[in-house]
């Protein structure tokens, strides 16, 4: 889930430049919208039926999957995942600390133990080459997170997965539409999960989630863990979840699926625009700019730039004081989270996620963004730097 935070007040007259406008997406498709909401009204069929039906073989074609079941959001997804493959106390399943909370928290709540391998510094995503170390006798599973919307490099995780007999969930929470050599992300392990959540690029009107496989046994368990794992007629055959799309979730996706590929190119567009800008500005060797891997395709959910040396906090501050809209995703990583303190991971255990979480800024990218407000992001930028390097000067002369 995405926090937005709130903005300070801009020591100028320049209007404040938003980390994330809905508003503005929202008035470019109100009156579909409004028809889709009407059309469930008229119906009153709220819970499941038709609407979801539709949406759930829409995502299918989109992500080129065999089956998608909705659910109720992005952490039920992965919930239910990990319940299809009967993974639970005792078991233990390998996955990134570098993460949304749900990443982690969804392997806790089925019983088992997540066991967290460090990122790649360059991509954020996990380190396949962590991965291999990381088995043990008790490994069920890998859940590698598709990070602000760059598919992890999943070719040497599957393989792994392959050669140790583990199921492979992705983490595709953020990561709708983006592509790894030439197959979608929710195609490249035995599930998909998929969250709905506002601020995501394909985002609901409230909480939303789904998952995509291939495999028909996996799907029709899926579909009945979703509603108590009732098999017909009341008929309970396990203990599932009460976690179902609603019908008016549904119709709204599917109308923004149909913009989808706009806005993600508009995202894509907008990431261009800020590396072009933040050259013509002097600073694109101030800060690390993302980098996009070989035969990916990056969907920019987040926008991330990173601060070294000790600087992001005050770079941070800056933004926030010029208006603009920043945040930290994210500041803490899982192994170093009070409520995982059982696990005995200790600081400097993982140092990519740890130098991530104190080194990384994200800046508005949403698609309506718009190449004024993108150039006042990086004058303000710009003008941050300047001022927080000259400080840092002053520190280090007064202190020779």
């Amino acid at each position: 889930m995405t926090q937005i935070l709130p903005l300070s007040r801009p020591q100028d007259s320049a209007a404040p430049v938003p980390l994330i406008d809905l508003v503005a997406q929202y008035q470019t498709i109100r009156d579909e919208v409004q028809t889709a909401v009407t059309r469930v009204f008229e119906r009153q069929s709220f819970v499941l039926g038709e609407e979801v039906d539709n949406f759930e073989n829409d995502i299918s074609e989109y992500c080129d999957a065999r089956h998608s079941i909705g659910c109720a959001s992005g952490t039920d997804a992965l919930v239910l995942g990990l319940m299809a493959l009967g993974i639970g106390p005792g078991d233990e399943v390998i996955t990134s600390p570098y993460s949304f909370f749900a990443t982690a928290s969804c392997i806790v709540r089925v019983g088992a133990r997540p066991v967290f391998v460090d990122i790649d510094p360059v991509t954020y995503n996990m380190n396949p080459a962590a991965v291999e170390a990381a088995i043990t006798r008790k490994t069920r599973a890998i859940i590698p997170v598709h990070l602000y919307g760059q598919c992890a490099e999943m070719d040497p995780i599957w393989r792994c997965a392959t050669k140790n007999h583990l199921a492979v969930i992705e983490d595709a929470c953020q990561a709708i539409g983006s592509v790894y050599r030439g197959r979608k992300a929710g195609v490249l392990g035995t599930m998909g999960c998929f969250s709905f959540f506002p601020t995501k690029n394909l985002g609901g009107a409230g909480d939303g989630g789904l998952i995509t496989t291939d495999d028909r046994d996996l799907a029709a368990r899926l579909k009945r863990l979703r509603v108590h794992g009732d098999f017909g007629g009341y008929n309970h055959i396990e203990v599932g979840l009460n976690s179902r799309l609603d019908a008016l979730q549904a119709a709204v996706l599917a109308v923004k699926l149909k913009h989808l590929d706009t806005w993600s190119a508009a995202r894509r567009e907008n990431a261009d625009r800020y590396r072009h800008l933040m050259q013509d500005a002097g600073i694109a060797d101030r800060v690390e700019l993302p980098t996009e891997a070989a035969e990916h395709h990056h969907i920019y959910n987040q926008f991330i730039i990173r601060v070294r040396d000790g600087k992001r906090d005050e770079v941070l501050a800056g933004l926030k004081k010029q208006g603009i809209g920043c945040a930290i995703y994210y500041p803490r990583p899982l192994h170093l989270q009070e409520c995982f303190s059982s696990l005995q991971y200790r600081a400097g255990q993982l140092p990519e996620s740890e130098l991530a979480a104190n080194e990384t800024i994200a800046l508005p990218i949403f698609a309506e963004l718009g190449a004024e407000r993108q150039a006042r992001v990086v004058q303000s930028l710009k003008k941050v730097l300047a001022e927080v390097e000259s400080r840092h000067t002053k520190t280090i002369r007064r202190a020779a």
